[in-house]
């Protein structure tokens, strides 16, 4: 009876190690099923980023916003379906985020190779990598194999992603909260290299930094005078676009991390890199640092962040249109 016992739960032990390799991401996941998914997915990307460059910087951000929010699910991309459904697209940290469409075009080309294969949060996944090589920025790896989540929040967008206007413990609670550490937090921090701002996401920092008509003290006083006068006009300006890497927006460089050293990050959450001593020593590396080092310690941070939350095996679901549940 003990051997008998000991068998059953060695096959049970082994029957959950594969069940559990199953349901993981890995290299090359569509290749029996959709071999050339990953190619479809990049021809999309190079045909398109060529002429929208600034393509890179919505979709790294849109992946971002959906990795935080249920993890790498997709959900980002859900569309209310009555006029009382409060999805993640309508919360205020998304109400800017750009590339729905794009993803839609991707989705459309995979459907007609490969219909109901290639999940929209690898597509996510795969075309804001590629979107970023496009442009001269790092590679990482992709392990793909995710599955589309059937649920998007409002209230979940608005609470779990890290808001402009964040400090420090803000800041790396949330993190915290998807795994990541303070190096992670500075390393995607660095993706504020390319894209640009409204004016509405900093302007407090300008015009009314605590209630009283001043601005932000831990912003550099010359750039502040340069936004008000040349940019963002008035508190009430919600149009206007500022790049956050002056110069330089569709260029993947380190230079992001010498205007945090300058005071001349646009968003509180910049200056708060510089209010911890761990955060503010990893700025320092990188701004003097190399390129190849932030791109190979910014590729280990994307791919980290890529793994988040993931719904694989019979998790979740492959939509036929991503915007949309089946």
């Amino acid at each position: 009876m003990a051997k008998f016992g000991l068998a059953l739960v060695m096959i049970l032990v082994i029957q959950g190690f594969v069940t559990f390799s199953k349901a993981q991401l890995k290299m090359g996941f569509y290749d029996q099923t959709c071999p050339y998914a990953e190619k479809i997915v990049q021809d999309v990307v190079n045909q398109h980023i060529h002429n929208a460059p600034s393509l890179a910087a919505g979709l790294i951000r849109m992946h971002f916003h959906d990795c935080f929010v249920r993890g790498c699910d997709g959900s980002i991309l859900i569309n209310a379906t009555s006029s009382n459904q409060q999805v993640e697209k309508l919360a205020p940290p998304n109400l800017t985020v750009r590339g729905f469409d794009f993803i839609d075009k991707v989705k459309s080309a995979l459907e007609s190779k490969c219909p109901g294969i290639v999940s929209c949060a690898d597509i996510i996944t795969l075309a804001t990598r590629d979107s970023i090589v496009a442009i001269g920025g790092p590679t990482w790896n992709v392990p793909t194999g995710r599955r589309d989540g059937r649920i998007s929040n409002f209230a979940e967008a608005r609470n779990n992603i890290p808001p402009p206007f964040g400090n420090f413990t803000t800041l790396i609670t949330l993190f915290g909260n998807q795994g990541l550490d303070v190096k992670d937090l500075v390393l995607l921090s660095g993706a504020h290299t390319i894209g640009v701002s409204h004016c509405s996401s900093f302007s407090n920092r300008l015009f009314n930094f605590t209630g009283v008509g001043d601005q932000d003290p831990s912003m550099d006083s010359e750039y502040v005078d340069n936004l008000k006068s040349r940019r963002c006009l008035s508190l009430a300006d919600n149009t206007t676009k500022v790049e956050m890497d002056p110069g330089s927006r569709n260029t993947f460089d380190l230079s992001y991390y010498k205007l945090v050293l300058k005071r001349r990050g646009l968003f509180e959450s910049d200056a708060a890199l510089t209010m911890n001593p761990a955060a503010l020593a990893q700025v320092k590396r990188f701004a003097g640092g190399s390129e190849q080092e932030f791109f190979t310690e910014f590729s280990k941070s994307m791919e980290k962040m890529g793994r988040i939350g993931v719904k694989t095996g019979s998790d979740g679901e492959i939509r036929r249109t991503c915007a949309f549940v089946n």
